[in-house]
């Protein structure tokens, strides 16, 4: 048989699961590409995002002018570049805080029923709101910053990841290693904590992605409104917003930001479509 079917040789290490699923490699290199951005912004031929130039308004895309200027005279160029960093502050913090905490409540929710009651109607409470309308309720009542919009935004998605969490632990909770621990006389504690979280921790993670999506977004449409980060703060939705009133004449003042947060909004999807179907024993292609 060896010599009629020869063993499949496959690619090991980190380079062979990227080999295996190109996805997360496609979606990981744009998101690590976005945050070397973000981080050397000042290096990448930008000039101050917000010194102004009467002068020089509305101008075209140029090679003095890369992505061309808006009303006021300010780069677009600089100003799209250095707004990366609010996207990502906002989607990665916003993932992280959601995810903590909604891991938290969906664990004591799950494996405790006397909670789970009063805990879930809460949560159904909250997410009966659109989370848009949740976030803008929220920001309508402090001042606009990055750190209220990334407050507003985590509020609205904690119920989602609690829910999740709750599910994969009425599960799990009713598996025989359970059992046998409660049988052992282990504390409840101890069990969430060795038998329960680490098996949240996959679709938590898969989860958190969409998440960090979605907060970009949510954050975006924020800023365009008028009701997230102040105006002075280059964000994509900010520069959006400022070049919405020239839509028709400039267009360019509304492309280039709209596809920066396309491209980011589109990696961090695709990175949690290739984690997902990585983590799942049950969507793997190899044998």
């Amino acid at each position: 048989m060896p010599d009629i079917m020869p063993p499949v040789k496959q690619r090991k290490g980190f380079l062979g699961f990227l080999w295996r699923n190109p996805t997360i490699a496609i979606g990981g290199f744009l998101v690590l590409l976005m945050v070397c951005v973000a981080i050397f912004a000042p290096f990448l031929w930008t000039k101050d995002p917000t010194a102004l130039a009467p002068a020089m308004r509305t101008r075209e895309p140029s090679a003095q002018w890369w992505f061309g200027t808006d009303m006021l005279g300010r780069d677009v160029y600089s100003r799209v570049i250095y707004g990366t960093r609010v996207s990502l502050t906002v989607g990665f913090s916003v993932a992280i805080c959601a995810s903590l905490i909604g891991l938290v409540i969906g664990l004591v929710s799950g494996f405790i029923r006397v909670a789970d009651a009063v805990i879930m109607r809460i949560m159904d409470g909250m997410m009966s709101i659109p989370s848009i309308l949740l976030a803008i309720a929220l920001m309508a009542l402090t001042r606009g910053s990055v750190g209220n919009v990334i407050l507003a935004i985590t509020i609205a998605e904690i119920p989602r990841v609690s829910r999740l969490v709750r599910g994969v632990v009425l599960s799990l909770r009713e598996q025989p290693y359970v059992d046998a621990a409660v049988a052992a006389g282990t504390r409840t504690p101890m069990i969430i904590i060795r038998h329960i979280l680490p098996n949240t921790l996959a679709p938590l993670t898969v989860q958190a992605t969409y998440i960090c999506a979605s907060a970009m977004i949510t954050e975006a449409i924020l800023s365009f409104i008028g009701a997230g980060t102040p105006p002075i703060i280059p964000s994509w939705g900010n520069i959006m917003a400022e070049g919405r009133a020239l839509w028709q004449v400039k267009p360019y003042i509304v492309f280039f930001p709209a596809v920066f947060l396309s491209i980011t909004v589109l990696a961090v999807n695709l990175l949690g479509d290739g984690l997902r179907d990585a983590l799942d024993p049950r969507m793997a292609k190899r044998l």
